[in-house]
């Protein structure tokens, strides 16, 4: 049995220890270790004996190794296309802001959510991501550029709450003050709209915000994009955030991504700020970031002009509805989730077919 100690806490690897019969004291040192990514084998404040057991009992801490690394020439924005300890590959990106380093994490290996404007579907869902191996990405991007990452967006590939269990155990790991000790309150969780996580997370005292990727309030336009909204409807969808909010206090940002000519017109505007009234009431401040859709060339959508974005954001904040435009960043290198991988994906899998067509048997 392998024993990741990258995703485990302070108090697991106490018993881990301690089960093991080491001194109590050595728990610490290992789990500081662990924190910084560094492999059993390097960690030199232990006897070499004690490292030799830790590996004999399957103990490991595995960073995710770049693959590919592009700097935007524009905002600075890094890119990372990681490859992880099984050869699956994943991307981060760290985003730089006047007061510190936000940076954007992947929570699976591909995804199962459908979205039919999105890179990180193309191939489908193939794995979850451990909590460790969704803190790693944190870690290697830290080691990697020299500086301390100070925020967490959960919006890479995958769907966070379609992976509970490891999204939940990382948000404890990442904001432990043993650990990385970055904030909860610095710290976004973004769904497409799993309303049984929704509810779910409201009870998990995690003072984190919470991002729902909306896109349309209207139930039979939002299944043509989003097929989660065959499960659940948006009415439902806003029952839950609702009850999110009464819960926890914590203000919902609603992500909508502008899509020319399928939900950036007046009338999308107009529904979208009376169905959010209408299934959030008067007590819940409502703040809407609308996105510019980054293109992918398999998709058929295209971005909303700059003129529909200002008018769409206009019509909003005329009838009450917090509104702002997501700067763009890192736009030279296509810093959207799920790009780097599927074309890393296309480039080996055409590879390995050009192999075994060299090595097949003639007919």
């Amino acid at each position: 049995m392998e024993i990741d100690l990258l995703g485990m806490t302070g108090e697991e690897t106490a018993r881990l220890i301690k089960e093991a019969g080491f001194p109590a004291f050595r728990a610490g040192q290992i789990h500081a270790w662990a924190t910084k990514g560094t492999p059993v084998e390097e960690m030199t404040d232990l006897p070499k004996a004690m490292r030799q057991t830790l590996t004999e009992m399957g103990c490991f801490v595995s960073l995710p190794t770049v693959r590919q690394k592009l700097v935007s020439a524009i905002d600075g924005t890094v890119k990372y296309l990681f490859r992880l300890r099984d050869g699956q590959l994943i991307e981060s990106a760290v985003m730089k802001y006047r007061y510190g380093n936000t940076i954007c994490v992947s929570s699976q290996v591909g995804c199962r959510m459908g979205c039919r404007f999105c890179a990180s579907t193309l191939k489908g869902w193939v794995r979850n991501l451990t909590a460790g191996e969704i803190l790693g990405q944190v870690i290697a991007a830290q080691n990697d550029l020299g500086l301390r990452i100070s925020g967490v967006v959960m919006m890479g590939i995958g769907e966070p709450l379609d992976n509970y269990e490891n999204t939940v155990a990382f948000l404890r790991l990442v904001s432990s003050p043993d650990g990385l000790n970055i904030g909860a309150r610095h710290i976004s969780l973004s769904t497409c709209g799993v309303v049984d996580g929704i509810l779910r997370l409201a009870k998990e005292n995690l003072p984190i915000t919470l991002s729902v990727s909306l896109h349309n309030v209207i139930t039979s336009e939002r299944k043509q994009i989003m097929p989660i909204t065959n499960r659940y409807s948006v009415e439902e969808l806003l029952a839950a955030c609702k009850a999110y909010f009464a819960a926890t206090g914590r203000r919902i940002s609603f992500e909508y991504t502008l899509i020319a000519g399928i939900n950036d017109t007046p009338y999308h505007a107009a529904r979208l700020a009376d169905g959010l009234r209408a299934g959030l009431g008067k007590e819940m401040p409502i703040h809407v970031n609308l996105i510019p859709l980054n293109d992918v060339a398999e998709r058929n959508f295209r971005r909303s002009s700059a003129a529909a974005v200002s008018a769409f954001q206009r019509n909003l904040i005329q009838k009450g509805i917090n509104a702002t435009v997501r700067r763009r960043l890192g736009p030279d290198i296509n810093a959207s989730c799920g790009q780097l991988r599927f074309r890393e994906e296309e480039v080996l899998e055409q590879a390995i077919e050009q192999a075994q067509a060299q090595v097949r048997p003639p007919k």
